[in-house]
């Protein structure tokens, strides 16, 4: 990967809820325009660290972004409820979207005409996910962060979606800040990858540095897997 300016500096950050450390120490950099993934198991800090990057979150030790960024960001396990009865075109038009571009980025992600006019609690976990992961894109934002995006999809939705990720990254020159715990999408996808269990354990490119040794520290458990070039 060539070099290319810093969009995103963490020195040194710590972050505590309600007298619990849950983000010790912890110091990386994100180059513009790269795939950077983050693993580890649950209750890891994974979650914690996305929303402290988008200043939900209190924290010690410094945050940088190196330019004025527009972010795209896909939570994690959000689930509509019958007290927001709002159709999924509604959901983008409410928000300033221009219909069309919702419309082409929703079947680029897979989903069929028929869903546009669904009620949003009507969807399936899968198209639900699918509509917010179009939200984050429609902005055309230069930072894209997902918090395990790909909740309630299937294997083959999961690779579409992946792709169309990739390819929006590429013509939009935008960087990817993404959680998962899938191992084929790291090693598919990834430029670099942090390993995270509250600290660092290992960084750097995934075929470098996602050893068996390392996979085991990082889930205090015996870790073995075999590396694919293909997904």
């Amino acid at each position: 990967m060539p070099n290319q300016d810093l969009i995103l500096k963490v020195e040194n950050l710590n972050v505590s809820l309600e007298k619990e450390a849950i983000l010790k120490d912890l110091s990386f950099e994100v180059k513009e325009g790269e795939t950077f993934l983050i693993l580890g198991p649950n209750g890891a800090g994974k979650s914690v660290l996305l929303k402290t990057l988008l200043g939900i979150y209190p924290y010690q030790g410094k945050i940088t972004w190196f330019k004025k960024v527009k972010i795209g960001y896909v939570p994690q396990r959000v689930k509509p409820t019958p007290d927001y009865p709002v159709q999924v075109l509604e959901l983008f038009e409410l928000k300033g979207i221009d219909k069309e571009k919702a419309i082409s980025i929703l079947k680029d992600l897979g989903l069929k005409e028929e869903v546009f006019k669904k009620l949003l609690f009507e969807l399936s976990a899968g198209q639900f996910q699918r509509v917010l992961v179009g939200l984050a894109l429609v902005g055309d934002p230069q930072v894209l962060l997902f918090d395990e995006p790909m909740t309630g999809i299937d294997q083959k939705g999961q690779i579409e979606i992946y792709e169309y990720l990739m390819k929006f990254k590429e013509e939009k020159k935008a960087t990817l800040i993404m959680v998962s715990h899938d191992l084929n999408i790291v090693f598919k996808f990834a430029d670099t990858c942090l390993c995270l269990n509250r600290e660092r354990i290992c960084l750097g490119p995934p075929f470098e540095v996602l050893t068996p040794e390392k996979l085991s520290e990082l889930y205090q458990t015996e870790v073995k897997f075999y590396k694919h070039n293909h997904f």
